[in-house]
């Protein structure tokens, strides 16, 4: 790519078009502006899972509780998401990323410090109010982060943020086993503030390295991208497979704990198959998404289809009567986290190339849009998932809550199978109708 680097938006538009194997500095700026986002922004929100139910328990909170904890984050990241994704370019995506890493950097401190709270309803309500203000901080950095990496590189959406799972991944890899350690031997506080004070040292080093992006607020709203049905039906597959990883944060400790009687650091290392594979899988598939385009709707059918197979046998549900051991469990995890990239990866480029095919004018705009409804999407499963699943657990136990919740993925999995379906029989019909009228045309026109 030619030597002139900028920082405007429009012209990495144009270099990235003008493709070649040579990324820029600022192509290579922003993916590392983006990577150390991923890693940051994971490893806080997967450090609860191992110790946080538990403490949780002991302050007063019960399972149902816990779980609207957890899934408050996804609620507020949902509305954020689409008012942030609507505003981006008013707001500057720049200035959106940095905000929100600093938002979230210092609410996870906070919550570091809620164990010296009373234990009851003060403790639940800071619990749900920092938490909160976390949710906030994600929405402004995720929905920036990625209408800046569509902005960059758009012929190679999918290759990039598969490279960047790599490091999504390798924050959800660390954060439970780091966390669980660190509570181990230091207690409640040092996770959160030692996590906390990684992201805010992040805050610096991208505003120094982070290019500024310009653009055109876009005109079209988040009912004009619904009103296509394609990507109504790939929503649903977004909330439908978020939901089911969701479902896992307040319940998968408990279950370990119970079940095979696993301590705190044991229980993190439970999570690597998950997060190990989902990070490992990610590239290959988003390079396959990119260089075939046509294979992306039949990644996220099947992906959809894997996972629901998965929380059938995770627990297993009762009625296979099959006895839940440690390595089955493990396993289960392991196929989780492919099916997730597998569905997940090729969702994003998708929907960019839907909404393009459809007349939506091409930028930051239009970027902004599709990003607030992809992460409020992802955030609306991710609500539901942990609020019904801490439900579901207390009152029908881990197996049954499993066997329902992997039960979205395969209902919703099946409905976009049917749209396809559909889809192709469309357009058959009409190449066959074109053949035709060419056939009946006559030779010599009158």
């Amino acid at each position: 790519m030619s030597g002139q680097r900028t920082e405007v938006a429009g012209d990495q538009n144009e270099n990235s078009r003008n493709e070649s194997q040579k990324w820029t500095r600022s192509q290579i700026f922003t993916l590392v502006s983006a990577a150390s986002l991923n890693f940051s922004s994971m490893i806080c929100y997967s450090i609860l899972a191992p110790f946080f139910p538990k403490e949780a328990g002991r302050k007063g909170a019960n399972d149902t509780v816990v779980g609207m904890i957890f899934g408050c984050f996804a609620l507020f990241n949902l509305v954020f998401s689409l008012v942030l994704g609507k505003y981006i370019v008013q707001i500057g995506a720049k200035f959106m990323f940095l905000s929100g890493m600093f938002i979230s950097g210092w609410s996870t401190i906070l919550f570091g410090l809620l164990d010296k709270a009373p234990n009851g309803p003060i403790f639940i309500t800071l619990c749900f109010i920092i938490r909160s203000m976390d949710a906030i901080g994600f929405a402004g950095s995720i929905t920036a982060s990625f209408s800046i990496l569509a902005s960059t590189f758009p012929n190679n959406v999918a290759t990039i943020m598969g490279l960047l799972e790599i490091f999504s991944g390798l924050g959800l890899v660390m954060g439970p086993p780091v966390g669980g350690f660190l509570y181990q031997t230091f207690g409640y506080e040092v996770p959160f503030i030692a996590v906390g004070c990684i992201v805010l040292l992040m805050v610096p080093l991208n505003m120094c390295i982070l290019p500024n992006y310009d653009g055109i607020a876009s005109k079209e709203s988040f009912w004009k991208l619904l009103a296509i049905p394609k990507i109504t039906f790939v929503c649903l597959i977004v909330i439908s497979i978020s939901s089911c990883i969701g479902f896992l944060d307040p319940t998968i400790s408990l279950f370990v704990t119970e079940k095979f009687n696993l301590h705190s650091g044991y229980i993190g290392l439970v999570f690597l198959g998950f997060a190990l594979s989902y990070a490992l899988s990610s590239p290959l598939l988003g390079y396959l998404s990119d260089n075939i385009p046509r294979i992306r709707k039949w990644l996220m059918l099947i992906g959809s289809w894997l996972i629901a197979v998965s929380f059938f046998l995770l627990g297993p549900a009762p009625i296979f009567h099959i006895k839940c051991r440690l390595w089955m469990f493990v396993l289960m995890l392991v196929i989780s986290g492919f099916s997730l990239s597998l569905s997940g990866i090729p969702v994003f480029p998708e929907i960019i190339s839907c909404v393009y095919e459809n007349g939506f004018e091409e930028g930051l705009g239009t970027l902004g849009l599709v990003s607030g409804m992809f992460g409020a999407c992802w955030c609306l499963g991710s609500f539901v998932g942990p609020t019904l699943g801490g439900y579901l657990y207390e009152k029908l136990g881990f197996e049954w809550a499993a066997f329902i919740q992997g039960s979205f993925p395969l209902f919703f999995g099946s409905l976009l199978g049917l749209f396809f379906i559909v889809e192709i029989f469309q357009e058959r019909r009409s190449l066959s109708g074109i053949h035709t009228d060419e056939e009946r045309a006559p030779l010599i026109s009158n």
